[in-house]
């Protein structure tokens, strides 16, 4: 347990960050399944309409620094790729 103000401070302000990640790590593993099962069950249709959620979350991601930006725009490519 720290002793230190500040890093009492820090530590609450990293559990929340953490946890405000997670769920936006959560959500973008969520939009990259929907796509890849649309595409295995062949119903085009739901997987070019999840497409552009998928590709916005991880470009958000990116941005963020949630994902790295080169893990992002393999994602992308590989979901494009699926889907075409």
């Amino acid at each position: 347990m720290p002793n230190i103000k500040s890093q009492i401070k820090r530590d609450a302000t990293n559990k929340a960050a953490n946890a405000a990640n997670s769920a936006r790590k959560s959500e973008l593993r969520t939009a990259i399944k929907k796509v890849e099962a649309a595409v295995a069950a062949n119903d085009m249709e739901a997987a070019k309409a999840a497409l552009p959620l998928a590709i916005s979350l991880l470009d958000k991601a990116a941005q963020d620094h949630i994902v790295a930006r080169n893990a992002a725009n393999r994602r992308k490519a590989h979901l494009q790729s699926i889907v075409k």
